[in-house]
């Protein structure tokens, strides 16, 4: 499925105009002006997956943000957001041809970092917890209670249970479970499964993060299936072989200039790996 044909960034002519018109002259930089322009890079045209490749500082990054903050995509993360950013957007623009999608968000690694981050937090505070419940339960089942008011009810109510139950159990009644903590690269896999839904234009900014070269496996098989059987389109910035190999994916190569459409095995990086286990070829025998 194709949502979003092309996207149009301004181009080295137009950023020059905006800049000049600048009255104040205190910037030290005018991002994301003159960061994709650098590349000469224009127009992107999609297909049902599209990848950015690049190095560091190629504009990888800064393409998705400025694509998600034109479509006004829903985002989990703060990102890099500069007094320009209006400005630049402005001047963007792009073609949608399938109609709105039923769902449309940008995934950073940041927001995966930050959902692992937070099911520990939830379970050392529910660990905490768990420790003053045990405290609880022996104050009360062994207090000298009277109710005197409606004000004590609570507090009848946590002595009822400490003496009708066991220990163990007034922790499990009082307290919910821990939730499942599962290694980074299943926590990561299962927040892009729960974010994914049907029908939805995505942009993944290296979601091979966190992930191993199986979990990576997975998430592009996961990305395949989205994109073929579930009306899901994809742009994805990425430097991970497996990603890089999806079928069907047209290629950015951000690190050319002018930026060339290229296929996954003509890429600088996977050349890299492919020459290395070449040259040790003998040592898998």
């Amino acid at each position: 499925m194709i949502y979003l044909s092309h996207f149009q960034f301004p181009d080295q002519e137009q950023e020059y105009d905006f800049i000049l018109r600048q009255k104040r002259t205190c910037y030290d930089t005018y991002y994301p002006f003159q960061i994709l322009s650098r590349h000469r890079l224009v127009m992107l045209d999609f297909e049902p997956v599209t990848i950015l490749y690049g190095g560091n500082g190629s504009g990888k990054t800064t393409a998705l943000n400025v694509i998600a903050e034109k479509l006004n995509l829903k985002r989990d993360s703060l990102y890099n957001r500069s007094s320009f950013f209006e400005d630049y957007t402005a001047l963007c623009g792009y073609e949608a041809e399938g109609g709105t999608p039923a769902e449309g968000r940008i995934i950073t690694s940041d927001d995966v970092f930050d959902f692992m981050l937070n099911l520990r937090s939830l379970n050392a505070g529910i660990d905490r917890k768990r420790e003053t419940l045990f405290d609880d339960y022996l104050d009360a089942k062994y207090s000298h209670f009277q109710m005197r008011s409606l004000d004590d009810y609570e507090r009848l109510k946590k002595v009822n249970l400490a003496r009708s139950n066991t220990q163990s159990k007034f922790v499990r009644k009082s307290l919910m479970d821990n939730v499942r903590e599962h290694s980074n690269g299943e926590s990561a896999l299962l927040y892009f499964e729960e974010k994914i839904q049907d029908n939805g234009l995505y942009l993944l900014d290296e979601p091979e993060n966190s992930l191993s070269p199986e979990k990576q496996q997975a998430l592009l098989k996961f990305l395949e299936e989205s994109m073929r059987f579930y009306g899901c389109q994809f742009i994805i910035a990425t430097h991970s072989p497996f990603l890089l190999s999806m079928k069907g994916a047209k290629i950015y190569d951000l690190n050319e200039e002018p930026v060339d459409v290229k296929r996954w095995y003509e890429l600088e990086n996977v050349r890299a790996y492919y020459e290395f286990f070449k040259k040790h070829e003998g040592e898998f025998s």
